[in-house]
């Protein structure tokens, strides 16, 4: 028997969510805190803005995210009630229209007509929300899950930066929080290519590559200027 197959499309929401908001604690945290400290602040100062930088983006993160996808959700749901009402008042168009889909397929018309009047049978709106609409159980949106997890990623992407710079002197602070989110962002950036069977390197590079310009540009600014930003 074969062994079974673990597609990882059925990670795509949540990983989504929880790269963009791991990406995002790293990224605009190390480059708040390199922005401060380059402006010649107190490391007091600089914690506090990590910090309220790591509260201020995990509530702003998940109540994004969940408008976003609740968006989604409620347009699968207006369009699976419209499909409902036709599904009552023109079931023989509809169910002609779910034979052109398998037709369309490669099935042969009459393998078409019987694999829709079985589908229909068992459940019709369950093969016409897969089929025509492209719905199904694995793809739904989810904002509540979508939500937490980008909450939850961002706080612990952001809570490296800021412990990094917890623990070290002011004079040192810019280099090792450049230097430790960049190593993070490259794990990040494998960890999540891993998890969704994509290759891990050019991920790692991509996300390594983009950080390190977001924070080494912040800190010029903070340089440059002289204020907190």
């Amino acid at each position: 028997m074969p062994s079974k197959e673990h597609h990882r499309i059925f990670r795509s929401n949540w990983l989504r969510a929880a790269v963009l908001g791991a990406n995002d604690g790293i990224v605009s945290t190390a480059s708040l805190i390199t922005g401060v400290a380059a402006a010649q602040a107190t490391h007091g100062a600089v914690l506090t803005s990590g910090l309220a930088g790591l509260v201020a983006g995990a509530l702003s993160m998940a109540a994004g995210e969940y408008v976003s996808v609740r968006s989604q959700a409620d347009t699968e749901a207006a369009d699976l009630r419209l499909e409902q009402r036709s599904l009552k008042r023109n079931s023989d168009e509809e169910l002609e229209e779910l034979i052109g889909i398998y037709v369309d397929r490669g099935l042969s018309p009459d393998l078409a007509e019987q694999v829709a009047r079985q589908l229909t049978r068992h459940d019709a709106l369950d093969a016409h929300a897969r089929d025509e609409l492209g719905i199904s159980v694995h793809n739904r949106a989810r904002p509540v899950q979508a939500a937490v997890a980008s909450a939850a990623s961002f706080a612990g992407g952001a809570a490296l930066p800021l412990a990094v710079a917890a623990v070290t002197p002011m004079p040192h602070l810019i280099l090792w929080v450049i230097g430790a989110s960049v190593a993070c962002l490259a794990a990040l950036g494998a960890l999540a290519a891993g998890a969704g069977g994509a290759p891990k390197g050019p991920a790692a590079l991509r996300v390594t590559i983009l950080g390190a310009l977001a924070m080494a540009a912040t800190a010029g600014v903070g340089a440059l200027f002289g204020t907190v930003v």
